[in-house]
């Protein structure tokens, strides 16, 4: 079974979660845009009234498009569920998320959400994450910010646009990537960038799912309980 058809069937079966009258945070990447479409299905047939927070600038305009109502974040009161995608997921349900840029509005929806769902192919299940970490940055100062990355041994890059140019956030904030080859304890790791001046937010989601939704090789869904 591809990837592809991983994401598809993931994707679809999280649309299934969201019940009338929720307020549903919409997360971003290419497994969620399956989602974006099953839920855009689901309000043209059923008349489902929802209302929808994007977790970036794409997901908005695309869920608008399919006809689902999108407020900003600031203009409700809660969400109660949010879908979204991630880019691993380790055994103690920890996640890198931020591979699309999208990592500062994705970690604000979901803490203010009830309940998180996170959808992915079975690529994604990992032991210990172990692929690079994005971490979004203020542009002013972050040349020595990048220099403390260095020091400490986090080997960065820049993340680049295709004409070189620095990759701008929806809050028109850099990034840089981490690249450790295994992250063995990522609350702690988080802790430490968190703390450093000029960084905005971190990639590294800890303690926040409920569930997550797995696209299998065998044509089914895994469905796993969190919390």
């Amino acid at each position: 079974m591809s990837q592809d058809l991983q994401k598809i069937i993931a994707g679809r079966r999280a649309a299934e979660f969201v019940k009338n009258g929720m307020v549903v945070g919409i997360g971003s990447g290419s497994t969620i845009a399956h989602f974006i479409e099953a839920l855009g299905e689901r309000v043209a047939n059923e008349q489902l009234n929802i209302v929808g927070v994007a977790t970036s600038e794409k997901t908005r305009r695309n869920a608008a498009q399919l006809g689902i109502p999108m407020y900003n974040v600031d203009d409700i009161d809660k969400i109660d569920l949010t879908i979204d995608g991630a880019d691993q997921i380790s055994d103690d349900f920890s996640a890198i998320k931020g591979g699309g840029a999208a990592l500062l509005w994705e970690k604000i929806v979901a803490f203010n959400s009830r309940e998180n769902i996170w959808v992915v192919d079975a690529s994604k299940r990992v032991d210990k994450l172990n692929q690079y970490l994005p971490v979004e940055v203020i542009p002013y100062g972050s040349d020595q910010l990048f220099k403390r990355f260095t020091a400490s041994g986090f080997h960065p890059t820049w993340r680049l646009d295709q004409n070189g140019n620095p990759v701008r956030t929806d809050s028109a904030n850099f990034l840089i990537d981490l690249h450790l080859p295994i992250i063995e304890n990522p609350r702690e790791l988080g802790d430490e960038l968190i703390k450093m001046v000029g960084v905005v937010e971190h990639g590294l989601f800890t303690d926040v799912v409920n569930h997550v939704i797995v696209g299998t090789d065998d044509h089914s869904v895994n469905v796993i309980d969190v919390k």
